[in-house]
């Protein structure tokens, strides 16, 4: 009796959390509609998909370089197909197909549950397919049953950004601002906690815009709200969101973290520059005192919380006056976590059409000063964590036999000894020792808990 091997789907992510998210859905979409499989061997596969992002000009060129690395694999074996999702997909559209014709599958952010769809009239047509449409919440109405993949999951409330910031691709890639449901995301987390799922992040371009719908009767939710009906679902015992944007960053939210429990110590919010003129350059509706403000108001509620930031460094006509302010707002908000980047045009953005006044050793100069007081910070901050007792979802197995690996609520990794049974579970951890990129530790338990 002979049987139909299964097909295998090899994927790249490239970008934010969101994209992983995602990519988990390119997945669980074929596998409900052609039974494939996830392989991390290129070789096995008979479909390559790139799931994409275009913040950066770096990141969409390495997709172009990557396809290239393509071409052969799809030429040893007839019928294999290459897709490509993601912002770049939905930013380039048909253009993508015409610069690199190995692709089958153009699909956009807003499009990947009609994937299966674009395999079947490739194969049929026997040409590129396209499709970067933007069908708003549809896509969260199509997707398979949510899956669970470990303690920690991923839910996306909303999708989209209509602030247009002039760097910012986003809002031309992903569309408007879209919130889901309420009952939908409640559903889809209540499901998750069914199948062991201890921790969600909510997600969103925006995500402090959600405004979900309640019922019928025309009521919103905003994002406080939602956390106060997602700490009650039972299971879930810890909460993050990302990414939020100041501008919206609410009096609500900053209560949140005084009043629930589940609400993790972690605020991830991009600031991007501690120059007001380089603010009102970029969009971005708030001032560098606005901004200090929520800082301060959001210590006083929660003083242990570790805060995160985004900065681009170069923007047009940055003075080293202007880079200046953004340093001493590092020291005013105390950032122990930075992501910063040099600026890159975006096509499309308002702010490509500046002309580019720093040089590109100014650009540098400054950045490898701004990532090496954030390095001191956040080494002072893992410091500061030695000695103390963290609670610590147990994640997964860590590099070395006989370690597992879990977050603290400040998003901190540790590694300790424990065994392999506490994956799922929340145990207290004693910090031992600061590394590079994570915190050494020792399991704090009675030893029959774990016998």
């Amino acid at each position: 009796m002979s049987t139909t091997p299964s097909r295998k789907v090899f994927l790249i992510s490239y970008g934010c959390q969101m994209n992983e998210y995602d990519s988990a859905k390119m997945v669980d979409v074929l596998a409900a509609s052609h039974g494939y499989e996830r392989t991390q061997n290129p070789d096995e596969a008979d479909l390559l998909l790139l799931n994409t992002c275009s913040v950066r000009e770096k990141a969409q060129e390495k997709v172009f370089s990557e396809l290239g690395r393509w071409r052969d694999w799809k030429q040893q074996v007839p019928g294999r197909l290459i897709g490509v999702g993601g912002c770049v997909a939905s930013q380039e559209g048909q253009a993508l197909t015409e610069r690199q014709p190995l692709v089958d599958i153009v699909f956009g952010p807003q499009t990947l549950h009609r994937l299966p769809q674009l395999l079947d009239a490739t194969r049929a047509a026997r040409k590129p397919v396209v499709d970067v449409s933007f069908p708003e919440i549809e896509k969260f109405d199509r997707l398979p049953e949510p899956r669970a993949e470990g303690p920690s999951a991923f839910v996306s409330i909303m999708e989209g950004c209509s602030k247009y910031c002039t760097f910012c691709v986003v809002p031309y890639t992903r569309g408007a601002e879209v919130s889901r449901p309420l009952d939908d995301v409640l559903a889809e987390i209540a499901q998750l906690a069914e199948q062991g799922v201890r921790e969600v992040t909510l997600l969103g371009q925006n995500v402090n815009a959600y405004r979900g719908r309640m019922g019928s009767g025309g009521e919103v939710c905003d994002l406080a709200l939602l956390i106060g009906y997602v700490a009650r679902i039972p299971g879930i015992e810890r909460i993050r969101y990302t990414t939020s944007h100041p501008a919206e960053f609410s009096d609500a939210l900053i209560d949140a973290f005084a009043e629930e429990p589940k609400l993790a110590s972690y605020l991830h919010l991009p600031v991007q520059s501690g120059s007001d003129r380089i603010l009102g350059m970029m969009k971005r509706g708030y001032t560098r005192e606005r901004y200090l403000d929520r800082i301060r108001r959001v210590r006083a509620a929660r003083p242990d919380i570790s805060l995160s930031t985004d900065f681009i460094v170069g923007f047009p006509t940055e003075t080293d006056a202007d880079f200046a302010m953004t340093m001493d707002l590092i020291h005013e908000a105390g950032f122990d976590c930075a992501f910063s980047f040099i600026y890159s045009p975006r096509p499309g953005t308002p702010a490509a059409n500046l002309r580019d006044t720093v040089s590109d050793a100014d650009k540098h100069r400054r950045l490898d000063i701004l990532q090496t007081r954030i390095r001191a910070l956040d080494d002072e901050f893992k410091r500061k964590l030695v000695g103390t007792t963290q609670r610590v979802l147990v994640e997964r197995p860590a590099r070395r036999p006989g370690q597992m690996a879990g977050r603290t609520s400040t998003n901190r990794w540790v590694n300790f000894e424990a065994p392999a049974s506490l994956i799922g579970q929340f145990v207290d951890v004693e910090v031992t020792e600061a590394l590079n990129n994570s915190l050494r530790g020792r399991l704090v338990v009675a030893q029959e808990c774990i016998a």
